[in-house]
């Protein structure tokens, strides 16, 4: 069949389609049909299950140097304050603002559960001066008090990640689940 026929075919079909289940108000095909707009899943917001997550529910395997394997679970809401854990106490001083840290991370994301970034997988530790801007507001505010060898939990809400922005494969308005590693605090 030529291409001709076959939109005469496609344009048949549509008509008997829009046809199908109509009442009599709309039997005249020349009269327009109202059509509800479909709700893309990015347009609408994802419906609650109850309860707000906390730190006792993301799971985490490996101990403090090594690359962690971080689950979010699915039965449960992102949290929307900074939430701090330690699952390691490390022995070595507690960091204070202006201090320099020497870091290890990984981050994954809340909405698709993937690891987003590790310098874990780079083999390259991360140096920051705490409390000076150079990191979003959750590692400002939840390393404060972190101590030398220390494996702490951040789960940072979008205010004080990224928010609106959507950078590197990351959506805006991202909760972000980081397990970092001090490895060492002062200079």
């Amino acid at each position: 069949m030529g291409k001709i026929g076959s939109i005469g075919v496609v344009a048949a079909a549509v008509l008997a389609l829009a046809a199908c289940g109509s009442d009599d108000k709309a039997s005249d095909p020349t009269t327009p049909v109202p059509v509800t707009p479909k709700t893309s899943a990015l347009t609408t917001q994802t419906e609650s299950k109850g309860r707000e997550c906390t730190a006792d529910d993301i799971g985490v395997a490996g101990g403090f140097g090594e690359n962690p394997t971080i689950t979010i679970p699915d039965d449960c809401d992102p949290p929307t304050e900074l939430i701090v854990k330690d699952l390691v106490v490390g022995t070595g001083p507690a960091a204070a603002a202006g201090q320099q840290l020497t870091m290890n991370y990984s981050l994954v994301t809340w909405s698709d559960q993937q690891k987003l970034d590790s310098s874990f997988d780079r083999g390259e530790t991360f140096p920051l001066n705490l409390g000076a801007g150079e990191v979003i507001q959750g590692w400002d505010q939840g390393l404060v008090g972190v101590t030398e060898g220390s494996r702490r939990l951040l789960i940072v809400p979008p205010n004080l990640g990224y928010g609106a922005s959507s950078r590197g494969g990351m959506k805006p308005n991202e909760t972000l689940v980081f397990v970092t590693d001090a490895v060492k605090v002062g200079s």
